[in-house]
């Protein structure tokens, strides 16, 4: 599967999908999934409640709203909003983001740092779990994965451990 890096936002990526960080209930409250529903309209945020409670390690695939994207995957970081959540929730929630774009026949996906707002994880730790999760995920329709964020310090991150050795 092919790994791209981009600084920016989620919204401008030329993507089939893009990845809500989400909390269990749906609710798009703050940072990314807050952008994400001003964007997309508030069906978007009613979509992904009434297909919850989606437990941290599951995703759901909800329509795009208002934006050009085929769909939106939410992917549970955390319980309840602005939990402060362990690194290996980013981990289990990355890998929910890819199998749940797999399934829905998705070519290509953008991610987003996770769990590192409120969830309170560093970039660093984000950066290991979601690229191991990312390496390991054996993906049938997926070919290319966006990681995309618009602070520095989470491309930074991505990009260390994507080097060759």
């Amino acid at each position: 599967m092919d790994i791209q890096v981009h600084q920016g936002s989620l919204l401008d990526v030329e993507a089939d999908a893009i990845v809500n960080a989400a909390n269990s209930i749906g609710v798009m409250g703050g940072g990314v999934a807050g952008v994400i529903r001003r964007a997309a309209g508030e069906q978007v945020e009613q979509e992904a409640v009434k297909k919850g409670p989606t437990p941290v390690g599951k995703a759901v695939v909800t329509t795009a709203g208002r934006l050009k994207f085929r769909g939106i995957v939410h992917a549970p970081t955390m319980e309840r909003p602005a939990m402060l959540i362990p690194a290996r929730n980013v981990g289990r929630a990355t890998t929910a983001a890819l199998r749940a774009a797999d399934s829905a026949g998705y070519a290509s996906l953008a991610i987003p740092g996770m769990g590192t707002g409120v969830g309170g994880v560093s970039a660093e730790e984000a950066a290991q779990e979601m690229i191991a999760a990312i390496k390991a995920f054996k993906a049938t329709s997926l070919r290319t994965v966006f990681l995309v964020d618009v602070r520095a310090d989470m491309v930074a991150a991505w990009k260390h451990p994507l080097q060759p050795t």
